[in-house]
């Protein structure tokens, strides 16, 4: 067994029972979730670096080989993700020590957290579509709780809309799988990628590929599917949000990249022409619906959705470059978005509200704080030279040389607006003065900068990932390649 492999599952699973055995010690639950996040941290980057001087890593469970066992696979776009999950649960778990209450903390708010970190990663190592979908519940699980865990009316509603359309979404997933399975008798990916071509009614595929294409399209919130995200993501606590609007998408943005370039790649001209039309309008909807908003987090959450129209549009484009970009992409987006939920986490900290008309001044107070806001506002808008711009100008590239013009202006569009809507925030939080002039005292400003140390240590990454494009864009165009060669992943699984 490649142990390293199962490490970055293993050590959060760990730590989540120890901090159960310990249930009532809650010095020891913040220990313990800290030190299990940054032994997941260190796991993921031995992954990566083996994955990038190795080749893909694959390991089997049991003496079972694939495709009859539990299969573990890591090629460079898995290893990847891996590691900017690990990375941001690192990061929330630091900042959790000062934002989260202690009666959250009391009611397992840090195993619940380990659990759903080990669940994320489990969903971008495992080789098996059934074992994709139990690694999905783990996430829904954990989720759910996470989002409920406090009580509060406005996250029990949320909760019930957010878990009933993901309960859909699993539906239609098994049943999608069940179909597959009767289809070709098994669920082995890299098999699957093998026996489908020679499947004689292609038809059938495509319409398991459309089911497939709806529960992920679910999970990563597309048009139109998307309107569970923003009733929801703006009722838990900052860190909460700020780990499910980092993670919890981009695992359904992973699923609908995987499937679409490993196993359903019989008609790409209906299939990517049908994702490339839902990346465009999920761009449009989700910034239309940003630019309406006038409260912090409702902001992002929306932004949320229109950033993952760019990250499928690589999709739908299917050349290299348009994978690179994507996969570029999707690492800039986890640690910006992450970052930017946990400044409005400090934001409410000193003002006490989300509502932005109701905010003001943090720049005359508190300067520091405006800049590590600024740093992941304009990548989102893609604002040279910072991580966003090259990750949509690989995109633009990618839609001019494949003569897809109408995606590129709406790419560009989505680009200005988005840059509108965080002048708004800056306008309106940070720069204008604030109405009530109420002082947040000590304390709160005490805790803000404790709260701060994981949000400069985002935007000191956000920065290099700018203004060092080239090595990532790099590992992504050799993780494209991967993609796009699936006898690389078939031999590797199969040999």
């Amino acid at each position: 067994m490649n142990t390293i492999l199962v490490l970055p599952i293993l050590i959060p699973l760990a730590g989540a029972a120890l901090s159960l055995i310990a249930w009532r010690s809650r010095r020891l639950h913040r220990a313990v979730a800290v030190i299990s996040a940054g032994g997941q941290l260190v796991a993921s980057i031995v992954l990566l670096r083996n994955v990038l001087q190795d080749g893909i890593q694959v390991t089997s469970f049991g003496n079972w080989p694939a495709p009859f066992g539990i299969v573990f696979v890591a090629d460079i776009f898995s290893a990847v993700m891996v590691c900017v999950a690990a990375l941001t649960g690192f990061a929330v778990m630091i900042y959790s020590l000062t934002a989260i209450d202690r009666r959250r903390e009391a009611y397992g708010y840090y195993p619940l957290a380990s659990l759903l970190l080990m669940g994320v990663c489990g969903a971008f190592l495992t080789g098996d579509i059934f074992n994709l979908y139990v690694w999905f519940e783990v996430m829904l699980i954990s989720s759910f709780v996470l989002l409920a865990l406090g009580g509060e009316r406005p996250q029990f509603e949320s909760a019930m809309k957010y878990v009933t359309l993901n309960l859909i979404s699993s539906a239609i997933f098994l049943a999608a799988v069940g179909l597959l399975y009767g289809l070709t008798g098994t669920l082995n990916m890299a098999d699957l990628a093998r026996q489908l071509p020679l499947v004689a009614e292609q038809q059938l595929v495509v319409a398991i590929s459309m089911l497939f294409l709806i529960a992920f399209g679910i999970k990563a919130a597309v048009f139109p599917l998307f309107f569970w995200l923003p009733a929801s993501y703006h009722t838990p606590p900052a860190a909460v949000s700020a780990i499910f609007a980092g993670l919890l998408t981009k695992v359904g943005v992973y699923a609908l990249i995987r499937v679409f370039t490993l196993m359903f790649v019989q008609d790409v001209g209906l299939t990517h022409r049908i994702i490339l039309v839902i990346a465009a309008l999920t761009m449009l909807t989700g910034v239309l619906g940003a630019i309406s908003q006038n409260e912090f987090r409702r902001i992002l959450s929306f932004h949320i959705i229109s950033q993952i129209g760019y990250m499928i549009a690589g999709l739908g484009i299917f050349t290299k470059l348009a994978l690179a970009a994507s996969i570029f992409y999707i690492v800039h987006h986890i640690i910006v978005k992450t970052n930017l939920f946990l400044v409005s986490g400090v934001s409410y900290h000193l003002t006490g509200t989300y509502e932005l008309k109701r905010s003001g001044g943090l720049y005359a107070k508190y300067p520091f704080l405006s800049l590590l806001f600024l740093i992941p506002a304009m990548s989102l808008a893609g604002i040279p030279p910072l991580s966003g711009f090259f990750a949509k100008l690989g995109l633009i590239e990618a839609g001019l040389a494949r003569e897809e013009y109408a995606l590129v202006a709406v790419a560009a569009f989505t680009g200005l607006l988005t840059l509108y809507s965080m002048t708004k925030i800056w306008g309106e939080a940070f720069w204008k003065p604030r109405p009530d002039e109420v002082d947040a005292g000590p304390v709160a400003e005490a805790h803000s900068r404790r709260m701060m140390v994981p949000i400069t240590g985002l935007a000191a990454i956000t920065l290099a990932i700018g203004f060092g494009a080239g090595w990532l864009f790099e590992i992504s165009m050799t993780a494209a390649g991967q993609l796009l060669d699936t006898s690389l992943y078939i031999k590797a699984v199969l040999p």
